[in-house]
């Protein structure tokens, strides 16, 4: 398949507008009308896993990290990351990644990280506000299911456990067509009064031009009217972190365990022993410590992330049971997303995992 039609789809999974603004995602290098044979699934692009790559005549490498992560002014093979461009390049060798936009939605990092914890009930931690937006539509009714339906195909209509949520108010439009007008319903030139049905629905920002193009091609209307106003709303599918529950309690010892156990951690860092079972957890993949002290007012128990510094363990010990797993730890999963995403869409398509392991951390 193009490589056009896997970046749309990783497109859905991980909207780059949920991208943090320091962040570099999508496309690094490659042609998206080039014909794809298979990926290779990675946490980061090493020269190792573009060597595994081409060992197996696969032409995509879709990776959690970017490769390119700040500005280049030049290519010339003097960095590592220059050398591994020059050499995907010269071999044809695209390079594709989801970082923070995937860090960043409810199916994303944070959602595997805590199925692995074994987390129930588990929702965003620290949800974002501003990222929805309510439309508003006017349709003769007679067509108001047509469209009603295409709006939520499209994404429209979701709050929290449910979908296809609108609201729909009969009233009278009235419009009048110029002489180059075709309308609908009426005559050209003459002021025309219209039984409809006022539909309103609210979706993700990132769907806008998805809902609208749906809308547009459903209405029966030359000129549909529509408005499209940002909401303030907490909205719960994006953001930061995540939080749930333990099946049942766990004593602090047995939890540190069961965390190096899950995540298959040769060693954790923690601060704080609380006298209290561990019930209610809060986590992070990869540099998590800016939600701790939200972690902490959530309620959590444990909060486990990676990257915390020595000031972070020092100030929250009497708190909350701070856990550091390990940034490659944390967040070595998600080819496990990307494989069950992209196999769902193309069942066909040749996926592998890569063999490699990337953590640039050792222990001795």
């Amino acid at each position: 398949m193009r490589l056009s039609e896997i970046i749309k789809a990783l497109e859905e999974l991980a909207p780059p507008v949920y991208k943090e603004s320091y962040d570099n995602v999508g496309l690094m290098t490659g042609d998206p009308q080039e014909e794809i044979r298979a990926a290779l699934l990675a946490v980061d692009i090493t020269e190792e896993v573009l060597e595994e790559a081409l060992a197996n005549n696969i032409n995509l490498i879709i990776s959690h990290h970017p490769l390119i992560f700040t500005p280049l002014k030049s290519i010339t093979g003097k960095t590592g990351v220059e050398k591994i461009l020059l050499r995907a390049i010269r071999k044809n060798i695209a390079l594709l990644c989801a970082h923070t936009n995937l860090d960043n939605v409810d199916a994303g990092v944070n959602r595997k990280l805590s199925e692995k914890l074994g987390l129930t009930n588990a929702r965003i931690l620290d949800p974002v506000s501003g990222e929805l937006r309510k439309l508003v539509t006017f349709v003769p009714p007679d067509y108001a299911d047509k469209v009603r339906t295409a709006l939520f195909n499209a994404g429209a209509g979701h709050i929290g456990k449910y979908d296809q949520c609108s609201y729909n108010l009969e009233g009278t439009g009235t419009f009048r067509g110029s002489a180059e007008a075709r309308p609908f319903v009426g005559e050209k030139g003459k002021l025309h009064f219209e039984k409809e049905i006022r539909i309103e629905t609210v979706f993700p920002k990132a769907l806008t031009s998805k809902v609208v193009k749906s809308l547009l091609s459903a209405h029966p209307y030359e000129e549909a009217a529509y408005d499209i106003y940002p909401l303030d709303n907490v909205y719960q599918l994006t953001g930061a972190g995540m939080i749930g529950e333990l099946g049942s309690p766990m004593e602090a010892g047995a939890f540190l365990k069961h965390v190096k156990t899950s995540l298959g951690c040769q060693f954790i860092r923690y601060s704080g022993s609380p006298s209290h079972k561990i019930k209610t957890v809060a986590c992070c993949g990869g540099s998590g410590s800016s939600l701790i002290q939200k972690a902490i007012v959530s309620g959590a128990d444990a909060f486990v992330t990676g990257d915390i510094k020595y000031h972070q363990f020092l100030d929250a010990a009497g708190d909350i049971l701070l856990i550091d797993a390990g940034h490659f730890e944390t967040e070595q999963f998600t080819n496990e997303i990307f494989y069950e995403f992209l196999i769902k869409k193309f069942p066909n398509f040749a996926i592998r995992f890569s063999k490699v392991n990337t953590n640039p951390i050792k222990y001795y």
